[in-house]
């Protein structure tokens, strides 16, 4: 990145074969904006930094030219994968306002992000304001429960498309196979009725999964050691780990207690949050590392409700999920996973589970360094 004069003298930031302005506080007064006491960052349309105030570079721990010329989801979320567009820098193109409650690891933190298109006197916009205030404690609980309250509605929509969709399906399958059945062995006829049935059946299972993202199927529950769920689901997945040079370690506090549930669905709740660290350490690591490392831990502890809960963290030093798509991992049929590497509907059967206990699923995460899943359930007697 160098500096240069165009013809009216204003100086340019050079980054690759692109001129940026060199950005001033909009306001025009250095020492206002230096002033703020939250964290703003101005940037381009495309989300390149061309300024920053003293207290966006405290948060971000950085020193000035660390940031300037950086794009704008390296700074605050730690970067992006490489098959993911980053939402903020697309919506930032799109030259718009916008409010939103979000994390910023870069910052670590939760804050209020309010983006501000700034206008030249042509009316284009070569500038966009950024403007972090960090959320309270209260504030954090109220976008929480926001959250929950969306994915409820989701959860109610995916059971409402699951119910539509299953009885035609099933009459399509019902009637593919008894067409097959009449049919000649080996025939193109034949072959084709077999892979209706098969996609057919392939669909059933979408549906299936749906339904239990919705918690739409009755489930009995019993008193469950939730140290037992772990071990019977490792030793489903020992072989599978052991081969791809993955080590597990666990960690369990006395007197755990037990919780109410149903035994077979929590074990799906393990599996499949495995199965992702599983996923994210071979990205990282195709071959062996003494990084490969799955940390499982369970301790009691009182939330912030006053109850009494078992937290469950399972952490992995894997790829890490870029902050910009956290709010929608839980989403059915999103994954951040290649195109044909998975269905995305494995957290979103995590969260329905889960939320049918009774408790919360939370992530924490940062590009590059590590992903921790933390399932809160309620404690039998809290």
């Amino acid at each position: 990145m160098s500096d240069k004069a165009n013809k009216s003298g204003k100086r340019m930031i050079m980054r690759g074969d692109s001129e940026l302005p060199e950005a001033c506080p909009v306001s025009g007064e250095g020492e206002l904006f230096q002033a703020i006491q939250d964290p703003v960052f101005v940037v381009t349309p495309d989300g390149i930094i061309i300024d920053a105030n003293n207290a966006a570079l405290t948060a971000a721990a950085k020193k000035m030219s660390q940031v300037i010329g950086q794009g704008i989801c390296k700074i605050i979320h730690g970067g992006s994968l490489p098959h993911i567009k980053c939402p903020l820098e697309e919506f930032l193109l799109t030259c718009s306002s916008r409010v939103e409650e979000t994390t910023l690891p870069g910052l670590s933190g939760e804050y209020q992000l309010t983006i501000t298109p700034v206008k030249s006197s042509n009316g284009n916009v070569r500038k966009i304001l950024l403007i972090a205030r960090e959320l309270s404690s209260d504030e954090v609980r109220k976008a929480d429960s926001f959250r929950t309250a969306q994915m409820a509605s989701i959860g109610e929509l995916a059971a409402g498309v699951a119910h539509e969709v299953n009885n035609p399906m099933t009459g399509i399958i019902n009637f593919a196979q008894i067409l097959l059945d009449d049919s000649e062995k080996d025939s193109l006829q034949s072959e084709l009725l077999g892979r209706i049935v098969s996609e057919g059946e392939r669909i059933a299972v979408i549906i299936k999964n749906l339904l239990a993202f919705s918690r739409e199927s009755k489930t009995e529950n019993e008193p469950i050691d939730i140290k037992q769920v772990i071990r019977d689901s490792l030793t489903l997945v020992a072989h599978q780990f052991e081969k791809d040079g993955i080590k597990i370690t666990t960690e369990y506090s006395e007197e755990l207690g037990q919780l109410l549930g149903n035994f077979t669905q929590l074990q799906q709740v393990v599996l499949n949050l495995l199965s992702n660290s599983r996923f994210a350490l071979n990205e990282r690591y195709p071959t062996s590392s003494p990084d490969k490392i799955i940390n499982i831990s369970c301790k009691a502890h009182i939330n912030d409700q006053d109850q009494r809960v078992i937290q469950m963290c399972i952490k992995d030093l894997g790829t890490g999920i870029p902050q910009g798509i956290l709010k929608k991992l839980f989403d059915p049929f999103f994954t951040t996973k290649p195109s044909g590497e998975g269905t995305g509907l494995g957290l979103s059967i995590t969260y329905g589970i889960v939320r049918d206990h009774g408790g919360i699923v939370k992530v924490d995460s940062k590009m590059h360094q590590y992903t921790k899943i933390i399932v809160e359930l309620p404690s039998l007697g809290s």
